[in-house]
């Protein structure tokens, strides 16, 4: 199976930016034409939008588009994706800032928490979006991002070896050894532990980190520490160092990476990232979804990738405009996609991805996927997660170990 959605997309994606984008700016936004037009005249002649390094080329049909349909210039500033938060977070307050940066959802509480970003008013346009992209751009009930790619992880399978899909995780660990393999499944853990990849068997126990409320995540309401996490720990000693020792700390990205090349392990855990190595190393590679070690579904963390306008930008009336009404075309979603390849956050150009089935299979397994929680509060979570499970797999006792990471955690939020 190969990833092809860059060749079939090709021709699709340079007809767009060519033409459909200037013909349909407002495609899936709320302004109409005149209010394009307007955001033109009131604002200032440039904005200033920061980007991945990578994906300028990918962005400059729309911003011109976008010119000469308004008059005001986009100067696209690619920046290194190390240094773009950091930055953007101090230089706004100076007004050297941009009008917008791109980003990930991750960063929303602290942008948010630092008053460097400002609402984005997405109208009836939200949805025409994936709602896990709409629920990660949302924080205490606000939109602040425009969302354009939505990331999950999954499970690859080298359907050479294994030719069904698992259906809980014991059949998963079951057809490997049906197919002659000592290691049937790798996952990336390392001395650390790493439990976003982890994070889909830990929710099939019915323990996610925080509970929910109307505005999102709710960070007074601490889960990690109930039942079904306790449970997860339980099952997660019993598959480590004095167990079945599926889960081992010594198996880095790396590690397990090449175990799946060489075709000693038929499952690996891991995100979209890494399939272009897997098909250009011959693999015949089918996506499946995570399988469950219990009869809930696993439901693993999605990262969303978007665009978010300054709190101090003297153009927000353009900068919104620029980004639901052009950013969010399907013409644009699908361009970024081809610079990416990953699954769009416009359901539109989502569902026209996903006619290659490596795309497809990661949406469906991200169907299930939940938004990384963005509040603050998961900082703490992340300083003693990883380390408590490590702990767990390498023969630490679960319950004690489990309960003093929630007590942990429970300490550093106050």
């Amino acid at each position: 199976m190969k990833v092809n959605s860059r060749g079939r997309l090709a021709a699709l994606v340079a007809v767009s930016a060519a033409t459909a984008i200037g013909l349909a700016g407002c495609a899936g936004g709320t302004a109409s034409e005149d209010d394009t037009a307007d955001a033109g005249d009131t604002a200032a002649s440039t904005l200033t939008v920061w980007v991945d390094a990578e994906r300028v080329d990918a962005l400059q049909a729309v911003a011109d588009a976008y010119t000469e349909k308004t008059g005001v210039e986009i100067d696209l500033v690619g920046k290194s994706v190390d240094d773009i938060k950091d930055d953007f977070i101090q230089q706004v307050p100076t007004g050297e800032g941009p009008d917008i940066t791109m980003g990930a959802h991750d960063w929303l509480g602290e942008l948010a928490t630092n008053g460097v970003v400002a609402p984005l008013e997405l109208g009836d346009s939200a949805e025409g979006y994936l709602d896990v992209a709409v629920e990660a751009s949302t924080y205490e009930g606000t939109v602040y991002m425009l969302p354009y790619a939505v990331e999950n992880i999954a499970v690859l399978r080298n359907a050479a070896l294994v030719p069904e899909a698992a259906t809980s995780f014991d059949d998963m660990i079951a057809k490997g050894q049906a197919a002659g393999l000592d290691q049937p499944f790798v996952v990336e853990q390392g001395a650390e532990g790493n439990p976003y990849h982890l994070y889909p068997f830990q929710t099939a126990f019915g323990a996610p980190v925080f509970g929910t409320n109307d505005a999102g995540y709710d960070p007074t309401d601490l889960q990690l520490g109930n039942a079904g996490g306790e449970e997860f720990a339980a099952w997660l000693s019993a598959q480590g160092k004095n167990g079945t020792g599926v889960f081992n700390t010594d198996i880095d990205g790396e590690i397990a990476k090449q175990a799946f090349l060489d075709g000693t392990a038929a499952f690996w855990l891991t995100g979209p990232w890494n399939v272009g190595t897997a098909v250009d190393a011959g693999i015949d590679v089918a996506i499946d979804p995570v399988p469950s070690p219990t009869d809930q579904e696993a439901a693993p963390f999605a990262g969303v990738k978007g665009f978010f306008v300054s709190s101090e930008s003297a153009n927000q009336v353009a900068a919104n405009d620029f980004l639901v009404n052009y950013l969010g075309s399907e013409e644009a979603q699908l361009a970024l996609f081809e610079a990416g390849n990953i699954l769009p956050a416009l359901s539109a150009a989502a569902e026209t991805a996903s006619s290659d089935p490596i795309i497809a299979g990661f949406a469906a397994v991200g169907e299930q996927a939940v938004p990384m929680p963005a509040i603050p509060a998961m900082g703490a979570v992340w300083q003693y997660w990883g380390i408590a499970e490590a702990e767990i797999v390498n023969g630490a006792d679960p319950v004690a170990t489990w309960q003093k990471l929630a007590s942990d955690v429970q300490a550093a939020i106050g």
